[in-house]
């Protein structure tokens, strides 16, 4: 199965291990360490995210290091704006009209 970062970020646990990798680089207990849940599980979850491009692990020794690879979420962004740009247009147009309302409403009648 090929998985995408939009489901890599679906899961909030995914999302919380981003968000440690994204300061600093971690070892996988390191990683575990910061969650009530098994070790596989954190594996698990690294794997997909490392399936992702989210982060990488490189090898020092016998350590294994996570980092963050944060330019792959340019295009969650770049899917969100077009998002932002369709919203904030209609805003500005629910804007405008709601505006042109009070104007018309607010006219002396003669």
């Amino acid at each position: 199965m090929r998985r995408d970062v939009f489901q890599a970020i679906a899961d909030p646990t995914r999302r919380q291990i981003i968000n440690l990798l994204s300061n600093q680089s971690l070892n996988l207990n390191s990683v575990a360490d910061n969650f009530d849940i098994s070790r596989p599980a954190i594996s698990k979850h690294i794997k997909i995210l490392t399936e992702c491009g989210l982060i990488t692990i490189r090898a020092e020794g016998r350590e294994h290091y996570c980092e963050a690879k944060l330019e792959t979420l340019r295009q969650v962004s770049e899917w969100i704006n077009q998002y932002k740009l369709f919203w904030t247009n209609k805003l500005d147009a629910l804007e405008l009209h709601l505006s042109n309302q009070d104007n018309t409403e607010n006219k002396p009648n003669n």
